[in-house]
């Protein structure tokens, strides 16, 4: 037998106390008077040896009760068949789901501090010698390390809700790198088990056959639960003053339709847009929402829905800018007409800048957000170049040929923008184009589409060798699957090849209806967008225009008085910020490069906690299949059932306690019914 505690063996020096107490017994004797002492002797030695058995009898009580009082302090147990001591080779982890869910309510309180009230209890049933592991949704770093049952309370106490949402595929991946091979590991783990957190199916590789895991589903009341899901805009640019519309969708998690939802846009602190919606149960519901009259610059808008008692979810906050103009270059070759100015030259919007193909300025191609190239009779290889780093930046560019350039040369060019050269110049009867109206691009120009609708023709074009997985996407196609007007992606950007050039004896483009807006979705389309929302705690990647920065200068996300760094990574045109997990709260925050604003980027919190629908007990048994898994419901206290003897087998100390007990008890019983004068009396 040892002791897990043996310091406390010093205090059977107590024992002491009881044995010079017997010995020095200074009861004063009390004086009886007899009529007749002839017999006196006899009884006074008759009652003597009562008297001394009872006082050794107690004597010996009160010292097994004290000295077993001692042994319970100090926590005897039989140690292990292999010599060593069985409470020290156990690692105990517990999860405890902090999500917004478990901010629900049942007959108990809230669902987090039931569980944490569960794993105090689950921590009780174990040794102080043990070793525990807290894991929360937070993931934090000081819960990695085993720490004592004290620490682990402490660290316990300071759970809160948060808003960060994980899988428990991640949890249990979180826990494996905790574990410690070698030592007996339990895992408990504690949650509501949404759907969304639980998920169809677990990876077996992350549970441990020499685990056993044991889970706690905690039941949550049904709640209705109304959620501003996600939002998008249906206007390409925001311009100044214009008016610029956003469609919100609503999704109903309850059970019950919900009838005159209160929906409302507030934009910079100002009430922009008002409406009220119905919403199915168990559905989802958009509503288009329209705000006017924006200055210039980065605005802050929130989408808010009022819906009781769930709240996290009410709010969604999204950042746009609102740019004041959109930059083209037009890059023409000799006698190409006015056609590109006349187009742009008409919206103040759009800022044209006209440069002549032999005098091109490559260093400004980047501010520019769209170059046309218009006729040009001889472009150089070093203009394709620039042209190839330009949109793989992000840039958009747009090709009008020069039909009576020379093929070779254009071929050339072509090739070196990884384009398809030209096969052969066509010519004949007029041959009409097919407009492919499934594409965005055409999405709101066209109302209704007639019968016989006015196509535009081409006279004069360029058949290109387009190879197989090209990535040409025809916008404008001509008979035999040759192209007029094509999309090929590169990089981050586009290029837009056209088989006909703007001059009106080749083709009818440059004078078709559809040629206008056709070139404004190509300009439109041109702008760096970017996502108007990301979600805390998930998104760890954010991008931006190319940002360059000195030696000592860094980017900052700024949020009241909240400041991340991220980690930078610069690519071709653009700059990526690794946020990781340092962005756990929804909210606005302002990217700056010293004290100058780039953008404003918003964040969310995880729409996965929305809904309030759990995992039944059968599906959790059936994600953790052969591995060592129990699975509880917190209506059935089942951990606590054989617990103790569960985990503490060979602990002596409530059998030391019990002794006690039975000894004090024995005491009393001889001090009250071993009384030796009663056979004085009987004589």
């Amino acid at each position: 037998m040892n002791f897990l505690y043996p310091g406390f063996l010093f205090a059977l020096l107590a024992v002491a106390v009881p044995v010079i107490i017997h010995l020095f017994n200074f009861r004063r004797f009390k004086k009886v008077y007899f009529s007749n002492v002839q017999f006196l002797k006899e009884l006074q030695e008759q009652n003597a040896s009562r008297e001394r058995l009872k006082n050794l009898l107690v004597l010996l009580c009160r010292c097994l009760a004290l000295a077993f009082l001692v042994l319970a302090f100090a926590r005897p147990f039989l140690p292990a068949e292999n010599g060593e001591r069985l409470a020290m080779n156990r690692t105990v982890s517990i999860y405890i789901d902090n999500s917004y869910s478990m901010e629900t309510v049942n007959k108990e309180g809230s669902l987090l501090d039931e569980a944490k009230r569960r794993a105090k209890k689950i921590v009780s049933s174990y040794t102080l010698s043990d070793r525990f592991q807290l894991l929360t949704n937070d993931f934090e770093g000081r819960h990695q390390r085993q720490v004592n049952r004290e620490e682990f309370l402490t660290l316990l106490d300071e759970v809160k809700i948060s808003s960060a949402s994980r899988s428990l595929q991640q949890v249990l991946n979180r826990l494996k790198t905790g574990l410690d091979a070698g030592t007996e590991q339990v895992v408990y783990l504690i949650s509501d088990f949404q759907q969304g957190f639980a998920g169809n199916r677990l990876d077996s590789s992350v549970l441990s056959g020499d685990v056993a895991y044991h889970v706690l589903r905690l039941n949550a009341n049904n709640q209705p639960n109304i959620a501003a899901d996600s939002i998008w805009t249906l206007s390409p640019v925001h311009k100044p003053g214009e008016t610029s519309r956003f469609v919100v969708r609503l999704r109903n998690y309850g059970e019950e339709d919900a009838e005159g939802i209160p929906l409302k846009l507030m934009v910079n602190g100002q009430q922009k847009a008002l409406s009220n919606v119905n919403v199915p149960a168990g559905k989802p519901v958009m509503d288009t929402l329209s705000v006017s009259g924006l200055g210039a610059g980065w605005q802050k808008a929130t989408v808010a829905v009022r819906d009781y008692p769930l709240t996290f979810d009410d709010e969604l906050n999204f950042a746009f800018e609102v740019s004041p103009s959109l930059d083209i270059l037009n890059i023409s070759g000799p006698e190409q007409g006015s056609y590109i100015h006349a187009l742009f030259k008409a919206e103040d919007y759009f800022k044209l800048t006209d440069m002549p193909e032999s005098n091109i300025r490559y260093a400004g191609f980047s501010r520019y957000d769209l170059i046309v190239l218009n006729g040009l009779k001889e472009p150089s290889s070093g203009l394709a170049q620039e042209l190839e780093t330009y949109v793989q930046n992000g840039g958009t560019v747009v090709i009008f040929p020069n039909l009576d350039t020379d093929v070779k040369i254009y071929s050339s060019f072509l090739t070196g923008l990884k384009l398809p050269a030209v096969q052969q110049l066509l010519s004949g009867q007029p041959v009409p184009a097919e407009i492919d109206l499934k594409d965005p691009m055409f999405r709101d120009i066209f109302d209704q589409v007639p019968d016989h609708v006015d196509l535009p023709v081409a006279v004069r074009y360029f058949s290109y060798a387009d190879a197989s997985g090209s990535g040409r996407e025809n916008l404008l196609k001509l008979p035999l699957n040759r192209s007029m007007f094509a999309r090929y992606g590169r990089g981050s950007g586009n290029f837009y090849l056209s088989a006909v050039s703007l001059d009106p004896k080749d083709a009818s483009l440059s004078r078709h209806p559809v040629f206008v807006p056709l070139m404004y979705k190509v300009a439109f389309g041109s702008g760096k967008g970017r996502p108007l929302s990301y979600t805390a705690g998930r998104d760890e990647l954010i991008e931006t225009q190319k940002v360059n920065l000195l030696g000592n200068e860094v980017l900052r996300l700024v949020s009241g008085s909240s400041e991340v760094i991220p980690e930078l990574r610069q690519l071709p045109g653009k700059t990526r910020l690794y946020v990781a997990d340092q962005i756990r709260k929804g909210g606005f925050y302002d990217l700056k490069k010293q004290d100058s604003l780039l953008a404003i980027v918003a964040f969310n919190e995880d729409r996965r906690e929305s809904d309030m629908h759990y995992a039944s007990e059968s599906d959790l048994k059936g994600l953790f299949g052969k591995a060592k898994a129990e699975v509880y419901n917190s209506r059935r206290d089942a951990l606590s059932l054989n617990m103790a003897a569960k985990n503490n087998p060979g602990e002596l100390w409530k059998l030391c306690l019990i002794l006690a007990v039975v000894f004090l008890s024995a005491e009393v019983l001889l001090i009250r019914f071993f009384n030796p004068t009663k056979n004085l009396q009987g004589t």
